[in-house]
């Protein structure tokens, strides 16, 4: 009786630690994005450099990098609100890319390349 006790035990243990690591895992950063969201990251790049804002743009993300989970769960949340003033859809599509960890920097990536003086003169 014991051992069917244990084997039990040992059973359900393995599963809940099978289970507990893949409850926090993330994508991969190296896959790639679909073609609607690049277009969507070089329209928000072309709006900033547009502006003249990418200096402050690109200190704003790098500082807000690491939270960018939680902004796009704001998005989520806020969308009913931002429909008045949004596209809804761009709105989720947003809020998706925000939670990959690797949009912020690749989106960096695209407004000092536009930013750029060899960029600016492609346009």
């Amino acid at each position: 009786m014991r051992s069917f006790f244990s084997q039990n035990v040992t059973g359900k243990l393995t599963k809940v630690r099978a289970g507990l690591r893949r409850a926090f895992a993330v994508q991969p950063e190296n896959q790639p994005l679909a073609d609607e969201d690049v277009q969507l990251l070089e329209r928000i790049a072309e709006v900033i450099v547009k502006r003249r804002m990418a200096a402050p743009a690109t200190m704003f993300l790098e500082s807000m990098g690491p939270m960018n989970f939680l902004g796009s769960q704001a998005l989520h949340f806020l969308t009913p609100i931002l429909d008045c003033a949004f596209n809804t859809k761009e709105v989720e599509q947003v809020a998706r890319l925000l939670e990959r960890r690797d949009t912020v920097t690749r989106l960096i990536a695209i407004i000092e390349a536009k930013s750029s003086p060899q960029g600016a003169t492609a346009q």
